[in-house]
């Protein structure tokens, strides 16, 4: 009987844990076609002007900024601090930004093989400079754990209540939930990966792949696609 009452918390633990990964997931999603409205209108004010990297990752670490932030927001609606959704919350975050960083490692170089000579300003990467946006991004959420007054700021606030609507929204919200739910499965099969590689040995984030697209084409040193993947 003790053995029964075990594993039945232990599943609904487990259902909580996949709860929470799915509706971080509809948010996410929803953040990111709200922030493409941003985006949209940021590109039109700048016209033909030329991204440098500084700005390319200044526009990043305040998108990642309002991520965390109205995430954080999202995991106070309870009005109480749960520190296992945090955890799992912050865990999640740092799995979604690494696996951003890793798309972004594959595009460059897919650019590589098969630029030879053509277009050299499509993108812009720089591996330390989005390891500090991700390192920036987690800080600011772990810093809203201990000082959750300063996450509340007219923006964020704009940004929780416009995802709450977007996703009561019948025919939006069903699109972003079914959005959530390969978010799920997707964040699911990074941590198996990511468990297999600590156990393997390599590493999660290959940096000698920067080191090397720069030494053979140093006018492609920083890529950054302005229409980036939610």
């Amino acid at each position: 009987m003790f053995t029964f009452s075990v594993t039945s918390f232990q599943i609904i633990y487990i259902l909580e844990i996949l709860n929470i990964i799915f509706r971080l997931g509809v948010v996410f999603a929803i953040f990111g076609f709200i922030w493409g409205f941003f985006q949209l209108i940021y590109m039109l004010l700048r016209g033909r002007n030329t991204q440098n990297i500084g700005e390319a990752y200044l526009v990043k670490a305040i998108k990642y900024f309002f991520l965390v932030d109205v995430t954080f927001l999202f995991t106070m609606d309870s009005n109480e601090i749960n520190v296992n959704q945090l955890i799992i919350t912050c865990l999640v975050l740092v799995a979604y930004f690494v696996g951003k960083l890793q798309n972004q490692q594959k595009k460059m170089m897919m650019f590589q093989m098969v630029s030879n000579g053509m277009r050299q300003d499509l993108n812009k990467f720089n591996l330390k400079a989005e390891i500090g946006v991700i390192v920036f991004a987690v800080l600011f959420f772990v810093g809203f754990i201990f000082f959750p007054e300063y996450a509340k700021n007219p923006l964020s606030i704009w940004f929780h209540q416009n995802i709450l609507d977007i996703e009561k929204a019948a025919i939006l919200g069903f699109i972003f939930k079914v959005i959530g739910f390969f978010f799920l499965v997707n964040i699911i099969m990074k941590m198996i990966n990511a468990f297999t590689l600590l156990l393997s040995g390599a590493p999660i984030v290959q940096s000698s792949a920067s080191t090397t697209f720069q030494n053979e084409n140093p006018k492609k040193e920083d890529e950054f696609d302005d229409y980036e993947e939610l």
